[in-house]
């Protein structure tokens, strides 16, 4: 029998929510009930079988379970922690700030103290309080989008991405972990048909903090009808009701599951914002907030080293005040030697990590070198220990410019465009490799325990700030061979792009990195929703 869309979504998201309060027992009661209510005979209506794939299923098991759709218990069935502390400190951090998370920190104490006494639901309800109330709705959809999946990723069990794969369709139930959180990632990384989760309330625009009931399903009812579904889950976390019985099937198995590998990803993870470089848990979360007080003074003093010593000098002071810098085959001796036959300045190409690159190979040059910059804002130059050169996207105003600067002296320049946090480089411009006949290649690779020294967003103003609050930062630097960029093959002249390309592939190959065809405007519709332009009054 045919049925009208509307009432085939409102139907299915019925039964899921049924079938979760009485996933065996009390099932067939509803079964019989919804026969006459929706016009689907108990014969073709879904049935659930309780199972619990593993790694270890035989091929023919895979086989069987290609036709089937799996209710995904988001919790219990593929994140391999039964603790969503994590992702909501996440959210408090990078959509609230540091008050909020210390809130947050302290009302988790609480609740942990309180925890024989209070229901499971009364601590959840309260945990988003603390962390959705008084947000923009916009500034959660970013975080979701944009920093929560890496997150994710990180958390997500290798078995039971597994079993994900090998179904036709999956409805993944988030009991939980509110929507608006896991929806971005369970659909662009994990291929989720349908998310099922708990709504928080939004007044004009703004979360008020108060848990709604289960959202609507996105699957016609129809599109189901006479198939098996499976029940996929653990009832090792918070389910929300006490005979969550079919979700604890997979709880012994999940003990045993690794953590998911990179090159294991659903999704390659190339872009992902936020300041958080680590995992939020509370032990984490309290070592930083102890940490804060403390790294704003010396934030403060390691920068203005860097922007007034002489660079030997502020290496050095630098490194016994935490700040690491490794040179490999520094080029000081030659670059001094070469430069008087040369009627330009050396061109240095480098991969982009954050802001300070050009200023860490001026300090490994023991010199000053000017760098090209794009979009920066006005507080960044200000403070910058060497001169910029604002670009303007107008391709022979900004080929003037840095000739211009190349006339003057050595140029640094970063043909990516933006920074890249995960080992792939984006797309290199290859405007820059035809001013001159040869190019220096620099590779450079960076690490922050706590902090992400970039970003996309309006406070990108502080990513130096970021970078140096970090307890230990450290850069590699390593200088390569210099590149010829006027080359012949099969006698005639390569292109400039395909000397980027060269380029671009010689970096990553130094470095690790896989090469990709993505540019900054990529990066940023991606995280921000914009193409990248950022206002220099900031």
């Amino acid at each position: 029998m045919a049925s009208d869309p509307s009432s085939g979504h409102t139907n299915f998201y019925r039964f899921v929510r049924r079938w979760l309060a009485n996933p065996l027992g009390h099932h067939q009661h509803h079964h019989l009930r919804r026969s006459t209510s929706t016009g689907i005979s108990s014969s073709t209506y879904p049935r659930i079988i309780p199972r619990c794939p593993s790694s270890s299923s035989s091929a023919q098991d895979r086989d069987r379970l290609r036709d089937k759709t799996m209710i995904l218990d988001v919790e219990g069935g593929i994140l391999m922690s039964s603790s969503t502390f994590p992702y909501f400190m996440l959210v408090a951090m990078e959509a609230g700030g540091f008050l909020r998370s210390f809130i947050m920190l302290c009302v988790h104490l609480v609740l942990w103290c309180l925890a024989p006494l209070l229901p499971e639901e009364v601590k959840l309800k309260v945990m988003v309080m603390v962390c959705f109330f008084g947000l923009k709705e916009k500034k959660v959809a970013r975080v979701a989008r944009a920093a929560l999946p890496k997150h994710f990723l990180k958390g997500v069990g290798m078995e039971g991405l597994e079993a994900v794969r090998g179904v036709k369709s999956v409805v993944g139930v988030s009991r939980v972990i509110p929507r608006v959180m896991v929806k971005p990632f369970l659909e662009d990384y994990l291929g989720v048909d349908v998310v099922v989760g708990r709504e928080v309330k939004m007044v004009r625009g703004f979360y008020v903090g108060l848990l709604e009931n289960m959202s609507d399903g996105r699957l016609e009812l129809a599109d189901l009808e006479g198939e098996e579904m499976i029940g996929f889950g653990s009832s090792s976390g918070y389910s929300g009701h006490d005979h969550h019985h079919l979700f604890s099937w997979c709880k012994k198995e999940k003990r045993k599951w690794s953590p998911l590998p990179r090159d294991q990803y659903p999704k390659p993870l190339f872009f992902h914002d936020g300041r958080l470089a680590f995992r939020p848990t509370f032990q984490a979360t309290l070592a930083m907030l102890t940490w804060l007080p403390f790294s704003l003074p010396l934030t403060i003093f390691r920068t203005l080293i860097f922007v007034s010593l002489p660079y030997p000098v502020s290496v050095a002071i630098g490194s016994v005040f935490g700040v690491r810098t490794r040179v490999i085959n520094s080029p000081v001796g030659q670059a001094k030697a070469d430069h008087p036959r040369n009627p330009k300045g050396h061109l240095y190409v480098c991969n982009h990590r954050t802001l300070l690159d050009p200023v860490y190979i001026a300090a490994m040059l023991n010199k000053k070198v000017s760098a090209v910059t794009y979009s920066v804002s006005r507080l960044s130059e200000w403070i910058s220990p060497i001169p910029t050169i604002r670009l303007t996207r107008d391709r022979d105003e900004d080929r003037r410019r840095m000739e211009e600067a190349l006339r003057r002296g050595d140029l640094v320049v970063c043909p990516e465009g933006t920074t890249c946090r995960e080992p792939y480089l984006l797309r290199f411009s290859p405007l820059s490799l035809e001013l001159v006949d040869e190019v220096y290649l620099v590779a450079l690779v960076n690490w922050s325990d706590m902090f992400y020294g970039n970003s996309t967003g309006r406070s990108k103003c502080l990513d130096s700030f970021y970078y140096f609050m970090n307890p230990r930062p450290a850069y590699d630097v390593e200088f390569m061979e210099k590149v010829p960029t006027r080359m012949v093959v099969d006698g005639k002249t390569c292109e400039s792009k395909h000397v980027a390309n060269m380029v671009q592939g010689e970096i990553g190959r130094v470095l690790g990195f896989e090469c990709t065809k993505f540019t900054r405007e990529n990066k940023y519709l991606a995280l921000a929703g914009n193409r990248g332009v950022v206002d220099a009054n900031q």
